[in-house]
């Protein structure tokens, strides 16, 4: 009888889905944000296509990411079960805020989105079209006033972009950080700011509903479905996406980070992540192992580059 028992047991276990180690993903920032959606879809997503039968998320807001950074740096440390949502912003503030923590400290992993910046005014403006804003800016950049996220971030290194494509000294720069997209929106509804920048998910209800105006976006293309000319084709030689990562945490054993890096793939190649990526209008841009790694350090290269030019980095 014990035997038998023993037996159902065993077979009912293997019978059960093998889920992989449950995953906790820290969130940088506050809730309803880029970085707070991508970790919660990630959840959703990681739980409906069995990668992992327990997801959890915790929020750790502040400097641009990089105190949630330092953080799960210092105290996840050879925990293949801690994930770290980051991306281009995170890039910026590591160099504007001087972090003692860099991307170095913990293990990429890999690029899972992207998306194109938008740049907007309030429908009742003077202003438009692209060519309209980069004359005004021409000719005074103090007056033309930008609203947009963090200093340092993708928003503030396309406004510094457009400047020097425009052949405005980057430091003129009139740039308004709001912590917050609700902040930053209300004050270019409000006609408090000249312009705002943001990605285009953040605009787009309020450009359908007619009370902003689409002038451009920062893609290569056109995008499908977006009534806008790209900045390229407004004169402006500029292309800009704010790509979102996963990083898992420092010290690793080669396993860990192969058993780690099979999941995220799971993630990003699954029907379910396909669906949250057309929902929110984010572009699948998965990158992931050496190539990763290389285009990481471009980046970070390119951003130190850029925020001298701004002026926020010596």
């Amino acid at each position: 009888m014990k035997h038998v028992f023993l037996a159902s047991i065993l077979a009912g276990a293997l019978a059960l889905p093998a889920y992989a180690a449950d995953y906790t993903i820290i969130a940088p920032a506050n809730p309803g944000g880029g970085w707070d959606q991508t970790a919660r879809s990630m959840q959703t997503v990681m739980q409906q296509e069995g990668i992992s039968g327990n997801v959890q998320v915790q929020n750790v807001p502040g400097a641009g990411g990089t105190i949630g950074l330092a953080q799960f740096a210092s105290q996840q440390k050879g925990n293949p079960n801690a994930l770290l949502v980051g991306g281009y912003v995170m890039v910026g503030a590591i160099l504007t805020n001087n972090s003692p923590v860099s991307l170095e400290d913990v293990t990429p992993i890999a690029r899972l989105t992207g998306e194109y910046e938008a740049i907007v005014v309030p429908a009742s403006s003077e202003i438009q079209t692209m060519k309209d804003l980069v004359e005004a800016l021409k000719k005074d950049p103090g007056a033309v006033s930008w609203a947009g996220g963090s200093a340092g971030g993708t928003d503030h290194i396309a406004v510094g972009l457009i400047a020097k494509a425009a052949g405005v000294d980057p430091t003129k720069i009139n740039y308004i950080a709001y912590s917050g997209g609700g902040e930053a929106l209300a004050a270019i509804l409000g006609s408090q700011v000249t312009a705002g920048i943001s990605g285009y998910g953040e605009f787009e209800s309020q450009v359908k509903a007619g009370t902003l105006r689409l002038l451009a976006v920062s893609s290569a293309e056109r995008i499908e479905g977006i009534d806008a000319p790209t900045l390229k084709e407004s004169g402006v030689d500029v292309v800009v996406e704010n790509w979102r990562m996963v990083a898992a945490a420092p010290g690793l054993t080669d396993e860990q980070k192969t058993a780690v890096e099979a999941d995220v793939e799971k993630l990003a190649k699954s029907a379910g992540w396909q669906e949250v990526l057309k929902t929110k209008g984010w572009q699948d841009t998965y990158l992931a192992g050496d190539a990763f790694e290389e285009q990481l350090a471009k980046d970070i290269s390119a951003t130190e580059t850029v925020l001298k030019d701004i002026g926020l980095v010596k």
